[in-house]
């Protein structure tokens, strides 16, 4: 197993690619405290990788808020002792083009998808040096590559949560790895809520998939394959990257 005797917080765990990626660490052996709002759906998860062998605790809040990091990384260190890794994975949409979207929105929107992974580094970083090693996962998108209709608190925010994992790797290597995962049209309840953007949701949605090489959308367990190799000792000489996994949309 990759990840026996390893400890990971991973936030924005009871949905989407944040779960399939607590799923997968889970069968790689890694002690897992996830983090999400949804108290009912936390509880879920950490009961089903329980009832696998798997070893997990569920910590509720919201990451937008400083203090539930700090409370985050203080409650893994009192359940394990240490903390090998992080995995970012919340994200807001906040759509409407520039002179329409609210402002509350936009500064919502940089909150979930900036400011809480600079918040949960502050806090976790220093215990990883502690250890002398570590590993930090952002999940971004292709979107901070590519711009979308309406789309642009959500494509300025994944562009800045690249630049703060290069920017990570940078000050905290070579101890510490970061590595940013840019997915493209993955099959979740958020790509879908993203299609709302468009005059035809449906339409937009299969036209994302006809759009990629592989000729279908991407599943979150295909994100969490990736994640594993990234936070694993395979992929050891690897940090400061942002890798693009989108089935071929951008090449096309």
């Amino acid at each position: 197993m990759k990840f026996k005797d390893k400890v990971f917080i991973i936030t924005g765990a009871t949905s989407g690619m944040g779960r399939a990626i607590a799923l997968e660490f889970a069968t790689e052996g890694a002690s897992l405290m996830l983090n999400g709002r949804d108290v009912t759906r936390g509880n879920e998860i950490t009961e089903q990788i329980r009832s696998e062998g798997g070893i997990a605790n569920f910590f509720a809040g919201d990451i937008c808020d400083e203090s539930v990091n700090r409370s985050l990384v203080e409650e893994t260190l009192q359940q394990y002792g240490k903390i090998d890794g992080i995995v970012t994975n919340a994200g807001k949409l906040g759509l409407g083009n520039v002179t329409d979207i609210d402002s509350d929105k936009w500064h919502q929107t940089f909150q979930t998808n900036v400011h809480s992974v600079y918040y949960l580094m502050k806090y976790a970083l220093p215990e990883m040096q502690k250890s002398g090693s570590g590993t930090v996962l952002v999940n971004a998108s292709i979107a901070a590559f590519k711009s979308f209709p309406n789309h642009p608190a959500y494509c300025a925010s994944k562009a800045a949560a690249v630049a703060l994992a290069k920017q990570a790797a940078t000050d905290y290597g070579p101890e510490i790895r970061v590595n940013a995962i840019c997915p493209g049209p993955v099959d979740t309840p958020f790509l879908h809520d993203s299609a709302i953007a468009f005059s035809d949701p449906a339409k937009a949605v299969d036209e994302a998939k006809d759009a990629t090489l592989m000729k279908r959308l991407g599943q979150p367990s295909d994100v969490a394959k990736l994640a594993v190799f990234l936070a694993s000792d395979d992929a050891s000489w690897i940090t400061g990257s942002a890798y693009r996994i989108d089935g071929g949309i951008l090449s096309s």
